[in-house]
């Protein structure tokens, strides 16, 4: 028995020093430039008559994060992508003739968004596992003036078959700036003293762009995923 307590007090004793030593560990301030690449992958909104689907592409993010203790941390961030946006509407009408008319534009864009996000993590040895949220503004500017939209009538009159015709017409574009939500979780691994791997995914919870003034805007929440891998530079 005696043996027995004295095996609990002693794991007891090694449980206790492991804990303190990570929190030591964790308790380590650090500030870090990281320069990262991402895939930007966004969903569907489907509102007010209108389809709207951004594109999936690359992108790139600077950040520069300053963590005091592992409950303290905060960055900034600059990201950008491209992030086209393709519009779509289908207005049917029955009156004596059945008609259908569709029209669509892609609008080729750029994405820019500058965020705060608070930051919590823990360093255990060489890696420090970390999550973050925060807020900012994402701006989408199109990379012209202008768009072209496509329209495709078709139509049935009281006699048999239709007809369908095709029309485009040049639209004017406009940028808009939308708050954007960002949440997302990842890991430091150190390579170097000074230098280091971050691996992360980061989303992003923001209001449809209304790009084209033909369409109007779908107003609904859209998701932006980015996993992303980058490299930073510890000070």
């Amino acid at each position: 028995m005696e043996a027995y307590c004295s095996m609990q007090k002693l794991m007891g004793r090694f449980l206790l020093m492991t804990v303190l030593t990570l929190g030591c560990a964790g308790a380590v301030a650090q500030t870090t430039a990281a320069v990262s690449v991402y895939g930007a992958f966004s969903g569907a909104t489907d509102s007010n008559g209108t389809i709207q689907s951004p594109s999936n592409a690359a992108g790139a993010m600077v950040e520069l994060r300053h963590i005091q203790n592992p409950l303290i941390g905060y960055e900034a961030t600059y990201s950008w992508n491209r992030a086209n946006q393709a519009y779509n509407a289908t207005t049917q009408v029955v009156c004596g003739v059945c008609a259908a008319t569709t029209t669509w534009t892609s609008v080729p864009s750029n994405a820019h968004e500058v965020t705060g996000d608070w930051v919590v993590s823990l360093r255990v040895l060489n890696l420090r596992p970390f999550a973050l949220a925060g807020g900012g503004m994402l701006l989408n500017v199109p990379s012209s003036g202008s768009a072209t939209t496509t329209t495709n009538t078709t139509s049935c009159g009281t006699a048999p078959g239709c007809t369908t015709g095709y029309s485009t017409t040049t639209t004017a574009t406009r940028s808009e700036t939308k708050g954007v939500l960002v949440y997302g979780a990842g890991l430091d691994w150190g390579v170097l003293p000074h230098l280091g791997l971050r691996f992360q995914y980061r989303g992003n919870l923001y209001k449809a762009p209304d790009l084209s003034r033909v369409y109007t805007s779908t107003d609904k929440f859209t998701h932006t995923a980015e996993p992303m891998i980058g490299a930073y530079f510890r000070f």
